[in-house]
């Protein structure tokens, strides 16, 4: 059974537009605990448009909120386009009464096969950018993707796959050289096979990259943000939505539980779902599934969570202290990959 998964890095363009909302969101919460945020961006070439709605005592300039995210990235000269509303009040009437920002389901996934307590091949893609961004090789790009394709019935990698912007510079060959001492340095790190087959740039040439390559929206790595697709997601977005929003704060208490059970021994694999009503505190249904790696039933996990954990939108932001946190640490990356993170604690 070989299964892939994959991760981006900071500099793609999906990726650079859930920064900006989650830069938006961190500067409104740091002046106002009770802001409510609710941020889309769009970018393509030097154009960014950040859309939305709000309810925030917060000043602070867009523009220059924009600029401090896009600079690091090597973006000069932008354009920002502000269409940013007020928080309808159908939706605040709801909110401010305890209730769920909106209705959905969320999910949350453990499992006992890396410290993370996340999927061996996620790990591995998430980790082999982290380190070829920290290496700021001055003929590598900000934009990049990894793949790695794991056989769980052989434990071992088959395929470690890398694309990754580059000067005009550089060459294919050194390119390469470069990339696959950090796949080779991550594999080891997990104490892994290292005949694993090496792609890397597999079309060549990858230049233009980042928004003038293609164009970015807040929310479309949502598989990415997880769990590299080895568990399900609920469909909603994390990044620039206030911890209200069930779509972030309820999928990351979901990771919580989740881990929780996998670290204490009660599963060695466990998914966790809750769905929430909108205007409704309490979720309308909780359902845990350990794949066959538990001696409990379902039905008793459950009783055990909802004795446990209070979770009422306002029961997780105290739970997770959810309203001081820096959410641009959470944006890139994975956003259960970092122990700082309360939620990951």
């Amino acid at each position: 059974m070989i299964i892939t998964s994959e991760q981006v890095s900071n500099g793609h363009p999906d990726k650079i537009c859930d920064q900006i909302s989650d830069a938006v969101l961190t500067v409104c919460l740091e002046q106002d605990k009770n802001s409510r945020v609710a941020v889309e961006t769009l970018i393509k070439d030097n154009h960014i448009v950040v859309a939305g709605e709000m309810k925030t005592t917060a000043l602070f300039d867009l523009k220059t909120v924009v600029r401090n995210v896009v600079k690091p990235l090597g973006m000069e000269n932008i354009i920002v386009t502000n269409l940013i509303g007020l928080q309808s009040d159908d939706i605040s009437q709801g909110v401010d009464t305890g209730g769920a920002g909106d209705q959905g389901m969320m999910y949350g996934y453990a499992t006992d096969e890396t410290d993370e307590c996340l999927p061996l091949p996620y790990v591995l893609a998430t980790r082999v950018l982290e380190n070829l961004m920290e290496l700021q090789h001055p003929l590598l790009g900000k934009d990049a993707k990894a793949q790695v394709s794991y056989d769980y019935d052989n434990k071992r990698i088959t395929t470690f796959l890398v694309s990754i912007q580059h000067s005009d510079e550089m060459t294919i060959e050194n390119l390469r050289v470069i990339v696959k001492e950090s796949m080779i340095k991550v594999a080891k790190q997990y104490k892994q096979n290292l005949d694993f087959n090496v792609l890397v740039n597999p079309t060549g040439r990858f230049v233009l990259g980042g928004s003038y390559a293609d164009a970015g929206v807040t929310g479309r790595k949502i598989i990415a943000d997880t769990y590299g697709g080895f568990a399900h997601h609920g469909g909603g977005a994390f990044s620039g939505k206030d911890p209200s929003k069930v779509d972030r704060s309820g999928a990351y208490m979901a990771r919580k539980i989740a881990k929780d059970i996998v670290r204490e021994g009660y599963a060695k694999r466990c998914e966790v779902q809750l769905a929430y009503a909108i205007g409704v505190a309490e979720p309308v249904s909780i359902h845990v599934e350990t794949f066959g790696t538990s001696n409990y039933t379902s039905k008793q996990l459950v009783g055990m969570i909802r004795e446990r954990y209070d979770l009422t939108p306002k029961g997780i932001i105290k739970e997770l202290d959810l309203l001081n946190v820096d959410y641009t640490q959470s944006t890139c990356f994975g956003h259960f990959t970092k122990p700082i993170l309360p939620w990951e604690q």
